[in-house]
């Protein structure tokens, strides 16, 4: 057997039916609600409880990535924004009118995702324009990572029933 077929046999390009596409799903969304705006949530329970120092880090980092999301979609965001609609476009097309699970698989992992970043930018703008600190940035990270976390809820359901679709029809034609 060649190492491209045991490459291959290992991952499988039929990705529903494939244990590490559900894993790479559940990392996926574990890290977009533990991750908000670049931050990990834990600093913002940690500044809640503590204030003082924790309080000043927080502000401190929530600065720094605004700052650097606010300049990476000054500078090339609408660059961006038509890649990512062109790859999105290129995913839908080969995924459900030609059927390429592996494309439909990527799409339902992206295109939430793609949302999540909306958001973020978002978000970014409205801390910067506001200049939320202290409290205010609390309840402002809290709140966006409930949107986050319901975008995944909703996502993990209609992937998954997709995923069951998929495996029962391919199921039912006999592979």
């Amino acid at each position: 057997m060649d190492w491209h077929e045991t490459v291959f046999e290992l991952i499988d390009m039929r990705s529903f039916s494939n244990l590490w596409f559900w894993i790479a799903l559940a990392v996926l969304w574990s890290t977009a609600s533990h991750w908000v705006l670049g931050v990990p949530y834990d600093m913002v329970t940690r500044a809640r409880r503590h204030g003082g120092q924790a309080n000043v880090d927080l502000e401190d980092m929530v600065r720094v990535n605004i700052n650097r999301l606010l300049y990476i979609d000054q500078l090339a965001g609408l660059w961006l924004l038509s890649g990512v609609c062109f790859v999105l476009s290129v995913l839908v097309i080969l995924g459900f009118f030609y059927r390429v699970e592996f494309a439909q698989a990527v799409f339902l992992l992206s295109f939430p995702m793609t949302i999540v970043g909306a958001l973020n930018l978002m978000q970014a703008r409205k801390i910067k324009d506001n200049d939320l600190t202290g409290e205010l940035l609390w309840k402002s990270l809290s709140r966006h990572r409930t949107w986050i976390q319901g975008i995944g809820m909703v996502s993990i359901f209609v992937t998954s029933i997709w995923g069951m679709y998929q495996n029962l029809s391919i199921g039912a034609l006999g592979g």
